[in-house]
């Protein structure tokens, strides 16, 4: 598992350590890596300097398997395990 952003890497270790995130924190701050994957918002939308809550599940192969719209975050994890066990079948 891994977050990106588009903070700094000093932004990203400040978050890190305040909120005990557990996993690592990619920065994107030129907002390449955001463009490949479709998380920039129009720049008419609210949040428009944020990306968009998307997570993605990466197959084996390296291969984007699904994209997921996180609207609901506490329930998030499970569909991403539920799905994960699918795609071991």
């Amino acid at each position: 598992m891994l977050g990106a952003s588009f903070d700094t890497p000093a932004d990203n270790a400040a978050f890190k350590e305040a909120v005990e995130f557990p996993f690592p924190l990619l920065s994107d701050p030129d907002k390449a890596v955001g463009t490949t994957y479709g998380v920039l918002r129009d720049p008419d939308e609210p949040f428009a300097d944020f990306p968009k809550r998307l997570s993605f599940l990466v197959a084996p192969d390296g291969n984007v398997a699904r994209v997921y719209e996180v609207d609901d975050p506490a329930g998030h994890a499970a569909a991403v395990i539920a799905d994960l066990a699918a795609e071991q079948r």
